[in-house]
Formats: C-alpha cells, sequence, structure tokens
C-alpha cells in the first residue's frame, strides 16, 4: 500500500526532500526516455495468416503502474492521466506523465514512464539490472502479485508517495484468447517455451505463463535484460512451444 508518511527501510527522507526541491527547480537528474516497448496496431484480436496467428515478441521496458489515488498525490487533485501512445494490447497505453523512482543509498531511476489505464494498487516493474542500479534485490513476480515485495519512493511534480511494497521484475510471459488457447493446445494458467532465432544468440527462454483473457492479442512480454540477451531488435524468427513433460523414467 502507499504511505505518505513513513519512508522505506533505508531511504534518508532528507534525500527525498532534496529530489523534490531539484524537481520543481527544473533541475532534477535527466535520463533516456524508459525505452519503446509499443506497437501500434488496428484494434481487434489476434491477426492470423494462413491458419497460423502473428506471434508478437515485446520488450517491457521499466514502467509503473499506479493508482487513483497515488495519480492525484503526484500530480495534484484531479489529476488523470494522459494517453501518449496505445500498446498493442486494447485499451491500454503509455502515459505522458513520468515519475522519478528513489530506493535505498541515496539512488534514483529518473523519468520512468507511467502506463494506463490506473490500477487498484501501485506497482513498479523492473529489470534486474534497474534494480542494481536502485540498489534493490527484487523477486521475479507475475504482475499484481506484491504481497511482501521491496517499495521505493514515487516523487511527481506535486507531491511524493511513499510504497511499502509493489516493486518487481515482471515475469516472461504471453498473452493469449480463446483462439490462441487452442491453437497452442493450452490453458490459462500454463507455462511454455519460447525460442528466438537471432544472429550469434539464438536462444530458448523458458516457462512464460500463459495469460488468458477474451479480449487480448498473441503478445509476449519479456524485459530489457532478456531482450538485450537475445539481440531482439535483429531476431529473425519466433517459436512458441508447449511444454513437454519430462521423458526420463523412474526407476
Amino acid at each position: 500500500m502507499s504511505n505518505p508518511a513513513t519512508g522505506i527501510e533505508g531511504l534518508d527522507r532528507g534525500v527525498v526532500e532534496q529530489i523534490v526541491r531539484q524537481l520543481v527547480s527544473g533541475n532534477a537528474p535527466k535520463s533516456a526516455d524508459s525505452g519503446e516497448f509499443i506497437r501500434d496496431v488496428s484494434a481487434g484480436l489476434t491477426p492470423y495468416n494462413n491458419g497460423e496467428p502473428d506471434l508478437i515478441v515485446n520488450v517491457s521496458a521499466r514502467h509503473i503502474h499506479l493508482s487513483d489515488r497515488d495519480v492525484e498525490t503526484l500530480y495534484g487533485p484531479g489529476h488523470t492521466l494522459t494517453p501518449m501512445k496505445w500498446l498493442y494490447q486494447d485499451g491500454y497505453y503509455a502515459a505522458e506523465e513520468t515519475l522519478m523512482v528513489v530506493g535505498p543509498r541515496k539512488r534514483m531511476l529518473p523519468n520512468v514512464r507511467v502506463l494506463g489505464p490506473t490500477r487498484s494498487a501501485s506497482q513498479i516493474e523492473l529489470a534486474y539490472t534497474d534494480a542494481v542500479q536502485l540498489g534493490l534485490d527484487i523477486p521475479v513476480r507475475h504482475s499484481g502479485d506484491i504481497e511482501g515485495t521491496p517499495g521505493c519512493v514515487l516523487v511527481g511534480p506535486a507531491g511524493v508517495v511513499h510504497l511499502d511494497q509493489g516493486v518487481i521484475r515482471a515475469a516472461r510471459h504471453v498473452h493469449m484468447n480463446t483462439a490462441d488457447l487452442s491453437y497452442y493446445g493450452v490453458d490459462d494458467g500454463e507455462m511454455m517455451d519460447l525460442r528466438i532465432e537471432s544472429p550469434g544468440c539464438s536462444m530458448v527462454l523458458e516457462d512464460l505463463k500463459v495469460r488468458a483473457s477474451d479480449e487480448v492479442k498473441l503478445e509476449v512480454h519479456i524485459d530489457t535484460d532478456e531482450g538485450n540477451a537475445c539481440n531482439l531488435s535483429a531476431a529473425t524468427g519466433f517459436e512458441l512451444m508447449k511444454k513437454q513433460p519430462c521423458g526420463c523414467q523412474s526407476h
């Protein structure tokens, strides 16, 4: 839950106050944008060509999900998120708003993109290297599973939010609708493997969790570390595979 009164362990409140003053004066640290993980498409379900689904693999760069309450605390009373660019999944967008994420030992990530729409609880999704930079030891979790995770401080133009928990490394996963489930012969919650063909660094990423919904398009989400490891931008092909039972014999 968010807590405007108490900070995370190891964070000096004076540091947060200094950051806020810098932000107001326009002298806050700058960084590159949080990265593109967006593909503009028309609305609808998964495109199929000659009976095969169009498999999209996208890198999900570090980002923030906010509750309505935290939006107003960070940006001012009555503020709502402003869509900047629509994501591959219908109804979801990268917002114009960004925030500074502050961890222990005076470490911070500036200009982290907020995604919409809002959620019931705020959550920050980082790659492992982001967490190292921030000074946090974060678990691999599926979105929404934030119980017992580290917290952080979010700094916005109008206020500061102290989160007691909510910082995770998002587990890789694949979104599927009913037709996609049928095509691959899997059910919601099953694990799959993804083979990525890429010059010099082809690899198989194991244990992608199937997240099913009637209104989504087929899409794999991996983080920036995983995308860099396989040189995703140069990839020449993808194969999504149902996990096979172990072939070993018990004696």
